[in-house]
């Protein structure tokens, strides 16, 4: 199976990458179902990377069904050691304009019924998360917009994304909520990805592409389907950019990551007393530690 250090995976409007080579489409079966769609495994500037749809390439899955656990879980057994994930979100703060880009550094979770851990079934481990996103990569990942003087976008480094259940959008009262919690940005996917990415021990960071404004904005009701959708395309464009760039970074300097030893202090079960059912199962994440 082709192997790749660097993962992508791509929110609403980002189902592909353009400049991909050598493209290699992979069908991976995990023990946590099938991943939302086939990996595409290609090169990008000389270096191997992993490209996941995250709703599909045909975006047929709403942030509710999507397989996280499988998508996580693909991407571990590619080679993934860094994972790059692109999102669309709705702005909460008026300096966080439509087309800006949000590197954030924590998340406040209101999803309801999302499974964001890879333990249970006859082992625990409680992984530390104090700093969700790997600060690390979130740096070069914020260098790499800003080396790029994109027409139109500014840079947010930091802030907390509020990741909601969905799939209908806020209420207006759930917004101002959002607002007087000091939250910059509001998605409904990040978060189970964020938690089940340290469980694996990859380095995640998100890339937020602003679409609009949500609804506690005064101009939100004049804002058009069609409006967001060019958003959306010009954020596709610009994602892309900064994706490539990133990469070549990585590749020539890649970071340190706390999140490569996140398990090392976090299980709790010993493991002479871990299930049969639950090695094989998390054999690929605990590998390193079962001798």
């Amino acid at each position: 199976m082709s192997q790749a250090k660097i993962g992508i995976i791509g929110g609403s409007g980002l189902y592909k990458m353009e400049a991909l080579k050598d493209v290699e489409e992979v069908q991976i079966e995990t023990p946590f179902g099938s991943p939302s769609d086939a990996l595409i495994v290609g090169t990008l500037d000389r270096t191997r990377v992993a490209f996941l749809a995250r709703h599909g390439r045909n975006h047929h899955l709403l942030p509710s069904e999507l397989p996280f656990r499988a998508n996580i879980y693909a991407m571990k057994s590619l080679g993934v050691e860094y994972l790059i994930s692109a999102s669309a979100v709705g702005s909460l703060q008026e300096e966080a304009k439509p087309l800006d880009m949000v590197v954030p550094d924590q998340f406040i979770d209101r999803t309801k019924n999302r499974i964001s851990t890879f333990f249970g079934d006859g082992i625990v481990a409680h992984v530390a998360f104090g700093d969700p996103i790997c600060l690390n990569l979130a740096k070069v990942l914020g260098d790499s917009v800003e080396s790029l003087n994109l027409i139109d976008v500014a840079l947010h480094r930091g802030g907390t994304y509020v990741c909601m259940e969905g799939p209908a959008f806020s209420t207006k009262a759930e917004s101002h909520l959002h607002r007087s919690w000091g939250a910059t940005i509001i998605g409904m996917t990040n978060l189970p990805e964020a938690k089940l990415a340290r469980e694996a021990e990859i380095a995640y960071a998100t890339l937020a592409l602003v679409t609009d404004y949500d609804c506690w904005h005064c101009d939100h009701d004049n804002v058009t389907v069609e409006m967001v959708i060019a958003n959306l395309q010009r954020n596709a464009v610009n994602a892309q950019k900064v994706i490539q760039e990133t990469v070549r970074r990585l590749s020539e300097n890649p970071p340190t990551s706390e999140a490569h030893s996140a398990l090392k202090y976090a299980i709790l079960t010993p493991m002479d007393k871990v299930s049969v059912a639950a090695k094989e199962r998390l054999g690929l994440l605990l590998k390193k530690y079962l001798y």
